[in-house]
């Protein structure tokens, strides 16, 4: 299948000019008919064939360009999903400014936690893709969306997923929803995720990040767990095994990025990997697509049951 690609952009409600437009990368499969049209303007039309297409909006780490994902939304689309990524240079922390999913931490204090999504981002890019012109005007399936976030980007879609009712699935990676005890709460607190759609939990054996980001959680370092299976284990409800947490052999934090951009975010936090980036890469996006076709165009779990037999996982578990 031929992919293609094309831009777009969406305004972020209550941000402030110039910080207040993502720039959009639209990937779909395409079928080319070799006219002058594309030969002139380098834009080719939409397959047609399996419209409406789900559409999987990819919601990035902190200062973690969309570049970084492209891959991943190339394999995705050659698989027969429309799969979006975006940058978004909005507020940060301490008055920085950078690459966003949104995370608005009033949000994310006790009086407010679960009352409202943490990210603004996201329903601003499913509304500007409703409104979008071009190859893949009136093909896309708004009303079957599924959200994939790394880091950061994995954090705010688990706090928020449920406030967006066009999301059917949710799938993250090196992430969890324990919260900074600078926001008010108690030591090692995990929140709820707000989600009431099926999540796919991944994680690397060797994540750097989250191991040298764990002292804002508050907990002593020698008995705290994993921020990643607590959220597994105590933020996400029991679902007759749809929720699934998928361990990579090896894997960073990083390990779903590529290439990495090592003069941006935090990848100098990061372990190394003991396992081939692009193994893990290869099963991670086997997984998720397969994880993304039950949910969201109702496919039996057969391939997900083989996605999930490849020997760069470590560990599988399910609730």
């Amino acid at each position: 299948m031929s992919v293609r690609s094309v831009w777009w952009a969406a305004t972020i409600p209550g941000a402030e000019a110039p910080f207040d437009t993502a720039h959009l990368r639209v990937f779909y499969p395409s079928k080319p008919t070799g006219s002058d049209v594309e030969r002139l303007s380098g834009v080719f039309p939409a397959d047609p064939a399996l419209a409406p297409y789900p559409v999987v909006l990819i919601v990035s780490g902190v200062n973690v360009g969309q570049e970084a994902y492209r891959w991943l939304a190339v394999e995705l689309a050659s698989r027969g999903f429309v799969a979006v990524t975006y940058d978004w240079v909005g507020e940060l922390f301490g008055g920085l400014k950078g690459i966003t999913p949104g995370v608005e931490l009033a949000a994310a204090k006790p009086d407010a936690y679960g009352t409202r999504a943490t990210t603004p981002s996201v329903p601003a890019v499913i509304e500007a893709l409703s409104k979008m012109t071009g190859p893949v005007e009136n093909l896309l399936d708004l009303d079957n969306v599924g959200l994939i976030g790394h880091s950061a980007g994995g954090t705010v879609i688990l706090q928020s997923a449920r406030f967006f009712p066009r999301v059917r699935v949710v799938a993250a990676y090196g992430t969890h929803t324990m919260v900074a005890t600078m926001l008010g709460w108690p030591a090692g607190t995990v929140l709820p995720a707000q989600v009431d759609c099926p999540v796919l939990l991944m994680n690397g054996e060797n994540d750097g990040v989250i191991n040298g980001s764990a002292d804002r959680y508050g907990e002593d370092a020698a008995t705290r767990r994993d921020p990643i299976s607590r959220t597994f284990d105590e933020a996400l409800p029991t679902a007759d095994g749809a929720n699934v947490q998928v361990t990579f052999a090896g894997a960073n934090h990083f390990g779903i990025v590529h290439p990495v951009d090592d003069t941006a975010a935090r990848a100098f936090l990061d372990s190394e990997a003991t396992t081939d980036p692009a193994a893990t890469r290869a099963a991670l996006v086997d997984v998720t697509a397969a994880f993304l076709d039950v949910h969201l165009r109702g496919a039996s779990g057969d391939a997900l049951d083989k996605a999930l037999q490849n020997p760069d996982i470590a560990g599988i578990r399910r609730r």
